[in-house]
């Protein structure tokens, strides 16, 4: 294996800031939802309403999970580039691995959370075409 050099860690944080700045619009577009949803709720408890929320919830705890983990990364990545800096290779490479797990992880719950926004759209779908 080719040593770990400070710039391999590096290379990551462009990827992990952007894939946080996607997390975090998803976060906020979920949170105008939430409030639109409750302001209907208050006006009219609807089933339809609650289920809405109830998915909306769902989706909004697996973007916290989301963004915990990508920053969880970064972190990661920033303490391989000081073990590096301070002559630690062999940990370094072991935190290095672990930040792309933890990386990994946090683009799994994307595909998670993209599969449960899809089924929501498509409910929203077929009440069109069935009307």
């Amino acid at each position: 294996m080719e040593a770990l050099t400070l710039t391999t860690p590096a290379l990551l944080f462009s990827a992990i800031s952007l894939i946080m700045l996607a997390y975090t619009n998803r976060f906020i577009a979920y949170a105008a939802t939430i409030r639109n949803l409750h302001d209907k709720y208050v006006k009219n408890k609807d089933s339809v309403l609650m289920a809405q929320i109830k998915n909306i919830k769902q989706r909004l705890y697996l973007t916290r999970s989301m963004q915990i983990l990508g920053i969880t990364s970064l972190l990661l990545c920033v303490l391989t580039m000081f073990l590096i800096y301070i002559d630690q290779n062999t940990v370094a490479i072991w935190v290095f691995g672990i930040a792309l797990l933890f990386l990994i992880a946090s683009l799994a719950l994307l595909i998670v959370e993209i599969q449960i926004s899809v089924k929501a759209l498509e409910h929203h779908i077929s009440d069109i075409e069935g009307n």
